[in-house]
């Protein structure tokens, strides 16, 4: 690798990875290390001479699909096909040319990682990085060029059918975690394809819905996170959306593909389109898109293919217009050394490494929610059995669904976890408690773009019902495992609800009564109605579609071998209608939508609104207690130019060595603009040992106080004064400074 990765010792484990000088100051040496390597122009000699030896039919083979995941190369000139890959939870497998059948091979097996909300969780950028290497790696064990991934919309309604591919309802969290798994993704030669460039924030009509949002609140919210992609993370590739942006779909759309994304920003890789998303020819290739990917129908006759070569013989697209994209999709591909490769990274998959590289994400993702009386870690002292409950206790979730999983050989269910763990004179009694069940005129409907995704069937099988009463009662602790699965949540399908399916509610209920020793974990990838639980339980933890080693990381959390350090990525409202697109009513809506709620998305609008959450955004308790001490600034007043320098004392106070997360947020109470109470502009994650402490310094550019002002169309940074306030979620505030900027 051409960087040398440097290895981050436990302190700074929280660096902010990322390049540029204005992220400059806030980096130690060591952080420096990763660095997003911009698009080279060093190839373009070759490129024209490339270019000039080609036909017109065979520039136009590079715009399209001729396979499922692959455009078309040129084997007479050595340009390959590029090969893409669908991978949020790791490698997808092959899949037939042309059609979405497997491919049948026994060869492309793969990790499968922990998911976006699980990685987000981790609120560990070095987590973030070490998931793109450990990726990367994979793809190229596979000879791909190019990652579907990552996806990082923002998380608008907890009903979100891809919530649990998504990071975060913050744009600050969100385009921390991004970065660096970009820059890890593309140290390893592979395009990182970031998707779904943008306001894409719901599955419902997302083929034709049309996206209004007012600019200040695309600004601030919808873009931070594409935009740090692109400046700071170096991202190779971009993909268009499904839907439409204020009147015009997203692949097509010149103000979102040129003027922004490219004039603006300065993107210089290719614009991918989501399969099936484009809808004219001149049109799309004059707005920006570069290459036509989608579902079958034959590939020549794509947007981008025979109608291309068409418009190109009528004098509609000029040659030259040809030329400017096939010259994108050469740069890539010298970029990563898919052309004149020779020291290309070469990649491993599937290996020990990178099943212990998802492990330490899932143990680092997984957040306990309460923990009344210690009832955990578990006590092993005299414990002499354990009622494991759940169909989830055993439910695999690397594939399922219709959006992309992965083949893998390795998923430790979180049963399997517990029996890798507890000792064996620990005897598990087993029920399964709930079945997964779907009303039938639902099967084989994954697909139907919908608000109300997989219809539940939540009436408890009676038998099952028992032998789980019986299990509790025979054991000395009972764990359930509830939540969802990836069959229930799915890309093409929003839920209609909040609540929890199969009737788990119930069964909790009753395994309650006969056992008060009765830990709840709940899996799934998005918030779930979960009050009645939270009340009842002593104990609730939250995991993830969280990977191959996922139920190992469980295990060693509650049993206390890990302990927990996650934090919720989103707000989990008491009741759906809290949440800020739900009581605007400004979702789904029909063949438009209007995000009416602004700027006040997830916390900011609980906040600020003062509607108190189930749990807070940011959330997540330890097996130990953290004190914050002597916090300040560097200094009390500041120019618009400078970074302030935020320094806080993490004492351990507890009797567990932990790592705690330090949030620092800003507001400013007399701003002459609408504001959120407050607004996350930093994070730090620490590891702290039994009564010893440990400084952290959080740096925040000033420009990041910045509001987007419509009228000027530039961030403007108030003068005046700031509160900065520190703590370990948005509602749990230990420390606040005051500053000013003149």
């Amino acid at each position: 690798m051409k960087n040398k990765i440097l290895q981050l010792s436990a302190l700074i484990v929280f660096a902010v990875f990322t390049t540029g000088k204005n992220y400059g100051q806030n980096l130690t040496p060591a952080q420096k290390a990763y660095v997003g390597k911009e698009i080279g122009t060093g190839f373009d000699a070759k490129i024209d001479k490339l270019i000039s030896q080609m036909t017109l039919e065979e520039k136009i083979g590079m715009l399209h699909g001729n396979s499922m995941f692959t455009s078309g190369g040129v084997k007479r000139l050595g340009i390959p096909e590029l090969k893409m890959a669908d991978g949020p939870l790791g490698v997808r497998e092959e899949i037939s040319r042309d059609n979405w059948s497997p491919a049948g091979l026994t060869n492309d097996f793969a990790t499968y990682y922990p998911a976006g909300g699980g990685l987000a969780a981790t609120w560990n950028v070095e987590m973030a990085h070490k998931f793109g290497a450990s990726l990367g790696e994979e793809l190229r064990a596979r000879d791909k060029d190019m990652l579907l991934s990552p996806a990082i919309n923002i998380v608008r309604t907890p009903l979100g059918g891809r919530t649990y591919e998504y990071m975060s309802e913050d744009p600050f969290l969100n385009k921390k975690i991004a970065v660096p798994l970009i820059v890890g993704l593309q140290e390893k030669d592979v395009m990182a394809c970031v998707k779904h460039y943008a306001a894409n924030n719901q599955e419902t009509n997302r083929d034709f819905v049309d996206v209004q949002i007012d600019e200040r609140t695309l600004r601030e919210i919808y873009l931070p996170a594409f935009e740090a992609s692109v400046k700071e993370g170096k991202a190779y590739s971009i993909m268009g959306a499904y839907n439409k942006f204020r009147g015009e779909y997203l692949c097509e759309n010149d103000y979102m593909l040129n003027k922004i994304l490219r004039d603006e920003w300065g993107f210089k890789g290719v614009v991918v389109s989501d399969w099936a998303a484009v809808h004219s020819t001149a049109k799309t290739l004059k707005n920006g898109l570069d290459i036509e990917m989608g579902t079958p129908k034959p590939f020549n006759e794509f947007f981008l293919a025979d109608k291309l070569i068409a418009a190109v013989k009528s004098g509609e697209v000029s040659e030259t217009e040809i030329n400017l994209h096939v010259k994108r999709i050469l740069r890539t591909l010298f970029q990563v050394k898919a052309i004149d490769g020779g020291n290309r990274a070469k990649g491993s998959i599937a290996t020990e490494a990178h099943y212990q590289d998802a492990y330490k994400i899932a143990a680092e993702a997984i957040v306990l929610l309460k923990n009344e009386n210690n009832a955990l870690p578990l006590k092993l002292d005299g414990l002499k059995s354990v009622a494991v409950i759940g169909n989830n206790a055993t439910k695999k979730n690397a594939l399922g669904g219709f959006g992309a999983g992965v083949k893998t050989k390795r998923e430790v269910t979180p049963l399997e976890g517990l029996q890798n763990r507890l000792p064996s004179s620990v005897k598990i009694n087993y029920a399964e408690g709930y079945l997964e069940r779907y009303e039938e005129k639902n099967k084989g409907n994954l697909g139907n773009i919908t608000s109300s995704g997989p219809v539940t069937i939540d009436q408890l099988d009676e038998a099952k019902l028992q032998e789980a009463v019986e299990a509790a009662k025979n054991s000395d602790v009972a764990i359930i495992f509830a939540g969802s699965n990836r069959d229930y949540e799915t890309e093409a399908s929003d839920r209609s609800d909040l609540h929890l399916p199969f009737g788990q509610e119930e069964l909790i209920k009753k395994v309650l009564a006969v056992n008060p020793k009765t830990i709840v974990v709940m899996i799934a990838g998005a918030p779930f109605d979960i009050n009645e639980v939270s009340k009842k339980t002593s104990a609730l933890v939250w995991s993830w579609f969280n990977g191959s080693e996922g139920g190992n990381a469980l295990a060693d959390v509650l049993l206390g071998k890990v302990n927990p350090s996650g934090k919720l990525p989103w707000t989990m409202p008491k009741n759906l209608m809290d949440s800020p697109a739900h009581a605007t009513n400004s979702f789904p809506g029909d063949k438009a939508v209007n995000y009416a709620e602004g700027i006040l998305v997830g916390y900011r609008w609980f906040d600020t609104k003062k509607i108190e959450p189930l749990y807070p955004f940011g959330y997540g308790l330890s097996y130990t207690s953290f004190a914050f001490e002597n916090a300040k600034a560097n200094k009390t007043v500041y120019a618009s130019g400078e970074t302030i320098s935020v320094s806080i004392n993490v004492k351990n106070t507890g009797k567990t060595d932990g790592k705690e997360v330090v949030q620092l947020y800003a507001s400013k109470s007399d701003s002459k603009v609408t504001r959120a109470a407050k607004e996350l502009k930093g994070f730090r994650k620490v590891f702290v040992k039994v009564g010893s402490s440990q400084p952290v310094t959080i740096q925040v550019p000033v420009k990041e106080l910045a509001y987007y002002d419509v009228a000027s169309n530039k961030w403007i940074v108030e003068p005046g004064k700031y509160t900065l306030s520190l703590g370990n979620s948005s509602r749990d505030i230990k420390k606040e400074i005051v500053v000013n900027i003149k």
